[in-house]
């Protein structure tokens, strides 16, 4: 079994999908206007508009209620990269700090509240 892709709810697929891209350094796939994904090599981030779980009901996730999952991005260079986006957060949660694992982070909101963490492990 492999882990296929980790998708995202949202009522705005194309603000989220600008969010991601500039995350990224990346263009989504957009195969219809309710979904986009980031394809990398190790998975992929879906994104898809609340009509792509409309036949879920009650059961189908309620978009900007994330509290429990943090989307992880292993990067070169976390200052560099949190220096590229910085004017475009709006939610950092931790500048670039080193964690007591070793490992480099910064973690923000994406407009939706979901949680981003970038990273990089230690030479």
């Amino acid at each position: 079994m492999n882990l296929a892709s980790i998708r995202i709810i949202t009522d705005d697929v194309d603000r989220l999908a600008r969010f991601y891209e500039a995350v990224t350094e990346s263009s989504a796939s957009r195969p219809a206007p309710v979904f986009a994904e980031f394809r990398t090599e190790t998975g992929v981030l879906a994104i898809g508009s609340t009509a792509t779980v409309a036949m879920l009901g009650d059961g189908a996730p309620i978009p900007g209620r994330n509290d429990s999952v943090i989307i992880e991005f292993a990067v070169d260079d976390v200052d560099a990269d949190f220096e590229r986006l910085r004017g475009s957060l709006d939610d950092v949660v931790l500048e670039p700090t080193t964690m007591p694992w070793g490992n480099r982070s910064t973690l923000f909101r994406d407009p939706d509240g979901n949680l981003v963490n970038l990273f990089s492990r230690p030479e």
